[in-house]
């Protein structure tokens, strides 16, 4: 079985940059240091899916880079991906334990789509086998994305949810993250330098 992990990189995830630190500064921080916990993941195959250009310069070579219109849905990006299984993983999430994205696709063994929902909203990350089923049109910005796609399901049981995380949604955000976990340190790096 392969499965492969997709950053989601989107130009408005720059908007929770601090004061004194630039916007585009901050998105890259934090992509990098999201491709960097998922491209460390054994038996999976990272790939980048961005809105943002210049962005190649921060993963693995070999890496594909996805281009993708600033509004692309969910499912048309999925529909671009390869392998039997992908979770996609939102950018400005740069501290996410990797044991939440294997949960995800551990979930997948009785839900067809299992959804890592984000603290005030939203999801951090969504997992689904390819084909994504017909029936879903996931967004990880929807207030409540599992009410959303359990209603689109035949079946209440055909979606998951794994243990909820945050992301960096707003300046405030960044009360959020946990000096205490390992990873993220160009994220770390840009706020102390500020």
């Amino acid at each position: 079985m392969t499965r492969t992990a997709a950053v989601l990189v989107r130009q408005s995830m720059a908007r929770a940059a601090p004061e004194g630190v630039a916007p585009d500064e901050f998105l890259e921080a934090v992509a990098e240091d999201t491709y960097e916990m998922v491209a460390g993941l054994e038996l999976l195959t990272p790939v980048l899916v961005t809105s943002v250009a210049g962005l190649e310069e921060i993963v693995w070579p070999g890496t594909e880079v996805i281009t993708i219109a600033e509004d692309e849905p969910l499912k048309s990006i999925v529909k671009r991906l390869d392998g039997d299984q992908v979770v996609v993983i939102a950018a400005d999430a740069p501290d996410l334990p990797p044991l939440l994205v294997g949960k995800l696709f551990r979930e997948l063994g009785r839900a067809q789509i299992t959804v890592c929902p984000a603290e005030r909203g939203g999801a951090v990350a969504l997992a689904c086998g390819l084909p994504m089923p017909d029936w879903a049109d996931p967004d990880l910005d929807d207030p409540d994305p599992v009410a959303t796609l359990r209603a689109q399901a035949p079946g209440r049981r055909m979606v998951a949810t794994g243990p909820g995380w945050h992301r960096l949604r707003t300046p405030d955000d960044l009360g959020r993250l946990d000096p205490g976990l390992e990873g993220w340190e160009n994220t770390r790096a840009l706020l102390r330098a500020r």
